[in-house]
């Protein structure tokens, strides 16, 4: 846990030498890869361009909490093997953070001073201006009501406020990094209007103007020509379940869309944007390239993929509906009929989801799901919805949920139930949910708070946020003290006696994201309340997904073998 510097065929320069298993300088802990800087990514340290320094976060985890998981098959033995890990779970003390920056030639550290900041802070991004001039990082309560990014000075440690977001009625999501530019100036993504937004600041965080505006989100930059004063970006102006690509000048000005037709777009432009590789799919047809000129014309369909077991077998076709939700709110939902279908049937339904913020299930591109496909081949109607904080059209969705997780999601689910079951086809009294880590979290939580659904199967699922870690949860649900009535009212163990339909859970016995203890803890509460409607089961040597082919086999003949019981399928 210590950092080194190594000249490549020189000498090796310690930089720091307090590192102990309990103080990581430029390794992250569980929480902070998992949350922040990506599942799998450890590495706290980011080198200036120039090469001069080298900026890392420093985590003391001496206060964090210790979570022990018990690995039961061990080869070779009937021992059990702990794997304990620091495990910051909501309410409970976060990791103690420090940006230090070192002089790669002296190894000297400057600590940044943050006294100024609450010191229970998170530090969301450690990066660098192009010139390495600056070590620019974004700073964090830790709700993360605000997010500020300053520039520090590498020599002296002095740094100051360059922008910061902030929001008094949710969650503000972290920013992504700064696209520079050759002038100096940068380009910043901010949801301040409650949509993702474009804008250019100057060097030094001054704002010019915003280059893009609307009732949309744009997605990532895809290329600058500051030459020309062009930018090209991807974004959903003309669908939220759409991704198309459009260009506009560096002024805000000249907004036109590049790609044709409903889907989602992967554009590949050639060096000086004459022409463009368009890789297009929807729900309703398979990925086709197209070459297009720099008006998006298209000049000729290289590829024109087709679904070839079409024309062998019974395929269904995806259908994309929007619906009106109980207020009026417009909701993206995707269906899929049975094959052949019969219009004075009446089919089961089954729906799979996730519905975690701002994380939509259903997006415009070719969803080939073999197990789909069966389903639908066996007489059951498969449905996708996005909830309207899951629906990627804003924040100003996704904060539907904000300190409530669960609640609007529901509701947004009951209609889309209703909406498909106005149709004589779909059986009302026949609807099973099911979904893995936040969707096991809804699949339980709908048939604990509704009575739509005869069947839920729950993978990997959170059954009360006071079990899961600080840094996502409290993002959404705020601090059990700051937030007690919101945990009470989401707590699906709390409501167990209220258990309708029959629920499955599954779950990996070493889980180190969402423990086994959720499973436990739930699975006791049923039991106090007497509740028989409701299975188990537990896949041993896994963690949060099932890792190992004939365990993801058992759990998928056991998924059919429940829809077969449960929602009786007419074929």
């Amino acid at each position: 846990s210590d950092l080194y510097v190594k000249q490549l065929g020189g000498k090796t320069k310690r930089i720091t030498n307090n590192g102990n298993p309990n103080y990581f300088n430029g390794k992250l802990d569980w929480v902070y890869q998992e949350e922040v800087y990506g599942r799998g990514n450890f590495k706290g340290f980011w080198w200036s361009p120039n090469g001069q320094h080298l900026a890392f976060l420093a985590l003391d985890e001496t206060a964090v909490h210790e979570f022990t998981l018990v690995d039961h098959i061990e080869e070779d033995t009937f021992r059990v093997r702990p794997e304990v890990t620091n495990y910051p779970k909501v309410g409970d003390p976060n990791p103690t953070t420090r940006l230090g920056i070192a002089n790669a030639k002296t190894g000297k550290v400057k600590w940044i001073d943050l006294s100024e900041f609450d010191e229970d802070l998170l530090i969301t991004r450690v990066m660098w201006d192009p010139s390495g001039d600056r070590c620019l990082f974004v700073v964090t309560d830790r709700i993360q009501t605000y997010a500020e990014l300053r520039a520090a000075n590498p020599s002296t440690g002095k740094h100051k406020k360059m922008i910061r977001e902030s929001s008094s009625d949710s969650w503000t999501p972290r920013p992504s990094p700064p696209r520079w530019m050759e002038n100096g100036d940068f380009l910043w993504q901010s949801h301040r209007t409650g949509y993702l937004h474009l804008y250019r600041y100057t060097a030094d965080g001054k704002l010019k103007h915003p280059i893009t505006q609307g009732e949309w989100q744009v997605g990532r930059i895809q290329d600058i020509d500051e030459k020309d004063g062009m930018l090209w970006f991807s974004g959903t102006k003309d669908g939220a379940i759409d991704s198309n690509v459009y260009r506009i000048g560096l002024n805000g000005k000249g907004l036109t869309r590049l790609t044709e037709g409903r889907g989602s777009h992967r554009v590949t432009f050639n060096h000086d944007h004459s022409y463009h590789i368009d890789r297009v799919s929807s729900r309703s047809m398979p990925e086709e390239v197209r070459l297009c000129d720099s008006t998006g014309k298209v000049i000729e369909v290289l590829d024109a993929s087709t679904c070839k077991a079409a024309s062998e077998y019974q395929v269904a076709s995806w259908e994309v509906h929007e619906i009106d939700a109980r207020d009026g709110m417009k909701l993206d939902v995707s269906i899929l009929k049975p094959v052949p279908f019969d219009a004075t049937a009446h089919y089961p339904v089954w729906i799979s989801t996730y519905s975690g913020p701002n994380a939509p299930t259903v997006r415009n591109s070719w969803n080939g799901s073999a197990w789909m496909q069966f389903l639908a081949q066996n007489g059951i109607i498969v449905m996708q919805a996005n909830v309207r904080s899951a629906s990627g059209k804003g924040l100003w969705a996704s904060k539907a949920c904000y300190k409530q997780l669960g609640l609007s999601e529901l509701h947004d689910m009951e209609d889309a139930v209703d909406w498909l079951c106005s149709n004589s086809w779909a059986d009302a009294d026949r609807v099973g949910i099911t979904g893995y880590s936040y969707g096991g979290f809804m699949s339980a939580f709908a048939l604990t708070f509704s009575d739509k659904f005869a069947l839920g199967i729950s993978g990997g699922g959170v059954y009360d946020w006071r079990m899961y870690d600080t840094i996502y949860t409290e993002r959404f649900m705020s601090t059990p003290e700051k937030n007690p009535e919101g945990y009470a009212k989401t707590s699906i163990i709390e409501h167990a006696g209220q258990l309708s339909g029959y629920l499955h859970m599954h779950h990996g016995e070493m889980d180190d994201n969402v423990h086994l203890q959720n499973l436990m803890q739930y699975v006791f509460a049923l039991q106090k309340a007497g509740k028989t409607n409701w299975s188990m089961m537990v896949y041993p040597q896994t963690r949060h997904g099932i890792g190992i082919g004939e365990l993801r086999w058992h759990a998928r003949q056991l998924e059919w073998d429940l829809i077969q019981k449960h929602l009786k399928p007419s074929n």
